[in-house]
């Protein structure tokens, strides 16, 4: 039998000393991990709201916001109408732009001759910046409510591809009879929703429950086709949020009731739904770092409506933040400025003017996680 070598027994030793610590160092990172991640799960942070300020107000009924950066600068998108909230073809949006979230410029405005135009919502896509927005048929004057047409609703776009040079309105192929809302992005196609009349039917006037919800897909962003329908009645303003796998998360609002969470994955042929604790009018759903914000109207039992914003955790929402608001109100934009700071825009009736009397104006304020 040969003899052993000492130094082979301690090298042994030596090695398996480091194993152990190896292991135990991997299973205490494991855990911190671990922890962080239930820690995570288990509770939302908060957020600090600061730099509250009205960015925009002319006398005229101003709402309905969007927030975007494109080529390293910030844009605001907004409706405004010197006739009211209501169907009127005064009415048109505007574009502004700021380098710097506190001073704004505007650099584009446009509206649809004998149409109503509102809910404007911005997409880079294609390195281009589009503005959408849903449109009602107004006529020459004013259009009385009993006789609104959903089955004259059309789709138009405001596009630039430098920010300086705008080209408006071009109409959207695809989407006649059919109200667009909110735009999103995933694998090279740009997606909307689009609610109309179940069968385009002819009567009655207005919205009511036979309307039905669709996902409008696009290759370009101006030629439009039904990819799915995700509500068979009651559609309403809905919010699209895509994951990396292709799946959907959405906020869509039902009416005056409560707003339903909805889920899909691909090809989009099924989906789930949830009702929420809550009505959310003007819906938005975006990704902030780890965590799934969502904005809107709600409707509070003693103050009227309100505009909140919510983290949606676990399928559920935990409100974080009242933005000062009242009367006609809500329809947020948000934008990220990096892991832990935000900006966030939405219209309000809280304020008066000189002579006592109710102004809707645009505002923004600052978000901060909380560390």
């Amino acid at each position: 039998m040969l003899p052993t070598d000492p130094r082979s027994a301690d090298d042994a030793r030596l090695l398996t000393a480091q194993l152990r610590r190896s292991i135990h160092l991997t299973l205490l990172l494991c855990w911190i991990v671990f922890s962080s991640a239930i820690a995570t799960a288990a509770e939302p942070p908060t957020v600090t709201i600061s730099n509250i300020r009205r960015v925009f107000h002319n006398g005229e009924h101003n709402a309905f916001t969007d927030l975007v950066q494109f080529q390293g600068r910030c844009y605001l998108a907004f409706r405004s109408c010197p006739d009211g909230h209501m169907v009127h073809p005064t009415s048109s949006i505007i574009i502004l732009v700021s380098d710097d979230l506190q001073e704004w410029k505007q650099v584009h405005r446009f509206s649809v001759p004998l149409r109503d135009t509102r809910d404007p919502h911005f997409l880079v896509f294609h390195d281009r910046l589009f503005v959408y927005t849903g449109t009602w048929y107004s006529g020459a004057t004013t259009l009385p409510r009993d006789q609104y047409e959903m089955n004259q609703h059309l789709g138009y776009a405001a596009w630039t591809a430098d920010g300086k040079e705008w080209h408006s309105p071009v109409m959207l192929e695809g989407t006649y009879g059919h109200y667009i809302w909110r735009a999103a992005t995933y694998d090279g196609r740009a997606f909307l929703c689009g609610r109309r009349k179940v069968g385009f039917a002819e009567g009655p006037k207005g919205e009511g429950r036979e309307v039905e919800s669709l996902m409008l897909e696009s290759d370009d962003g101006l030629i439009w086709r039904k990819r799915a329908v995700f509500q068979t009645e009651a559609g309403d303003e809905t919010a699209f949020l895509f994951e990396p796998d292709g799946s959907i998360l959405g906020i869509g609002r039902r009416g005056g009731s409560a707003a339903q969470l909805l889920k899909s994955n691909p090809p989009y042929e099924q989906w789930d739904r949830t009702d929420l604790d809550r009505y959310v009018g003007g819906p938005l759903i975006v990704r902030w770092g780890e965590h799934t914000m969502v904005g809107g109207r709600h409707s509070t039992a003693d103050r009227g409506p309100k505009t909140s914003l919510c983290w949606l955790h676990n399928d559920q929402l935990q409100e974080f933040a009242e933005l000062p608001s009242g009367g006609d109100n809500s329809y947020p934009g948000f934008l990220q400025m990096d892991r832990n700071h935000a900006v966030v825009s939405w219209y309000s009736s809280h304020e008066k003017d000189e002579q006592g009397r109710p102004i809707t104006a645009i505002y923004m304020a600052d978000l901060t996680i909380d560390e």
